[in-house]
């Protein structure tokens, strides 16, 4: 019984508009965080010297201390980009298949 069922969703044309839209989402924001992360190694690697320089001359912290921890934020803050997004139109679109696999 249940084997119908999942054919049934499998077929679904919202079912595969909402795959393709999540799966794309989910590359986008991988593709965006990879970038970042990729920045940052860039920047160690050619202008370490600036990463390490005083953000103010009688200041202790150095450049790259911000901005490391805006990498690790950044993550935080795409991946709640990521559960909002889920729990509202993927969610609704779920939800849209069900009903019409339950008719």
């Amino acid at each position: 019984m249940h084997d119908k069922i999942y054919t049934q969703i499998q077929n679904n044309p919202r079912f595969q508009e909402l795959v393709a839209k999540r799966e794309r989402f989910a590359w986008l924001l991988s593709a965006l965080m990879l970038g970042l992360y990729l920045a940052f190694i860039l920047l160690i690697a050619f202008v370490p010297q600036w990463l390490g320089t005083r953000i103010s001359p009688d200041s202790p912290i150095t450049w790259g201390i911000p901005l490391g921890v805006g990498l690790i934020l950044s993550a935080f803050v795409l991946t709640g980009v990521y559960v909002q997004r889920a729990n509202g139109e993927f969610d609704d679109m779920n939800q849209a298949v069900l009903d019409e696999v339950q008719k």
